[in-house]
């Protein structure tokens, strides 16, 4: 199938050949019928799927064939400002033939200068809730001639508590409106929230929670005391083009920053005490290949959109599997190839337990060539008796119940 088949604006056809795209996505393919016909759309897709022109084409399509209103005309709402400038690059590529204007509308930018280019007009406001919702509430736009809207990464912005600014303005929008919701993971909550906004929803459901098929995963054993030493000897291989490290903190981002440049790395760093200004220059530098090696936090789990990232490698697991399947699909995107390695120390085996049981399979294990693990613990990584035998019964009591599960 390709995307001549889904007869959409001639403009819009110029912008998808410009992009490079060929060939549709399954979600593409199951999506953009339905959108096309303006339907409600409830989906559960993971990131690196295609998700964005899966709903940015229709919808496009759609604006170019109704008359213009008094303010935008469609809304998608996101998470990350990340996430949002993504999608607002990927909406000004797609209508560069197509004369729709896109406004990028997030926080911890002037205020001012969004407000002014709001005032100017906008067809299409990718936002994120709370910086929305400050624009409204100063009466900075209206969306009564909102006629698309677009809820992505709905699990992500639930978990960050942004149900309230959700209601407010999808309150501010006109009943008879067309909602798409896009969410990696369909959890009670996210079911819920496309029941009370989606007029009789078509669901499509594709890939849920898993890793991309061409991605090659790998677990690399190892004491907490030579964590560090193993992730250099890793990034050191010559197959390492660019790689996406992720930690658990941003006091660990920041010590791996300044280990990794110790070793004459060219790092960047990604998380959330960097102002935006610092974040968009760390990802321009990742993107255009001037840092090898970008150390982020969740902040960048999702969302991001990045060509080539040959290597993401945990540094820290995560606390939830979910998070491992969105942290590993930065790599091998629409069907590249691609190597996710994760650290893993004794106190990590029951999320890792955890991990395999959502993706239904165990993972290679490997040891890197050369290195020596034979390093005694130093006496400041040494825990005290108490703390491992408190250790010893959170870990037991975990395993025991991954197993019973699996049973």
């Amino acid at each position: 199938m390709s995307f001549s088949q889904f007869a959409v604006h001639p403009s819009l056809e110029r912008g998808i050949l410009d992009l490079g795209f060929t060939a549709p996505t399954p979600i593409q393919t199951q999506a953009i019928p339905l959108a096309l016909e303006g339907r409600d759309i409830l989906a559960t897709a993971q990131t690196g799927t295609g998700k964005t022109l899966a709903f940015l084409l229709p919808a496009m399509h759609l604006l170019l064939q109704s008359e213009n209103g008094h303010g935008p005309r469609m809304v998608v709402l996101a998470p990350t400002r990340e996430l949002a400038l993504q999608i607002a690059g990927d909406a000004d590529d797609l209508a560069r033939s197509a004369k729709l204007r896109v406004a990028a509308i997030y926080g911890g930018a002037p205020i001012k200068q969004q407000a002014d280019q709001l005032r100017r007009g906008a067809d299409i406001v990718v936002a994120t809730p709370g910086r929305l919702l400050d624009h409204l509430n100063r009466r900075n736009l209206r969306l009564d001639s909102a006629r698309i809207v677009v809820l992505d990464e709905a699990d992500r912005m639930l978990d960050m508590g942004f149900y309230p600014d959700i209601d407010a303005i999808l309150a501010r929008t006109p009943a008879e409106r067309q909602t798409m919701l896009f969410s990696a993971t369909m959890p009670p909550t996210v079911a819920a929230l496309g029941q009370r906004y989606l007029r009789n929803p078509v669901r499509v459901e594709v890939a849920t929670a898993r890793p991309p098929a061409a991605l090659r995963q790998t677990l690399f054993p190892v004491p907490k005391h030579l964590k560090r030493p193993l992730l250099v000897g890793l990034l050191a291989g010559d197959s390492v083009t660019s790689a996406l490290v992720f930690t658990g903190t941003r006091q660990e981002a920041e010590i791996l920053l300044r280990n990794l440049v110790e070793q004459g790395m060219a790092v960047r760093a990604l998380h959330g005490d960097y102002s935006q200004s610092d974040r968009l220059k760390a990802l321009e530098a990742f993107r255009a290949g001037k840092a090898r090696v970008l150390v982020a936090t969740n902040v960048a789990a999702r969302g991001l959109d990045i060509d080539g990232i040959s290597h993401v490698i945990n540094y820290d697991v995560p606390d939830e599997p979910e998070d491992y399947v969105h942290r590993i699909g930065r790599t091998a995107r629409v069907e590249a190839d691609g190597e996710a390695w994760t650290l893993v120390t004794s106190e990590d085996e029951p999320l890792i337990a955890r991990i395999e049981y959502l993706l239904g399979e165990t993972i290679e294990r490997r040891r890197l060539e050369g290195f020596d693990y034979d390093v005694p613990t130093p006496d400041w990584a040494r825990p005290s008796a108490k703390a491992l035998m408190r250790e010893m019964k959170r870990t037991q009591s975990t395993a025991d119940r991954w197993k019973a599960m699996t049973r």
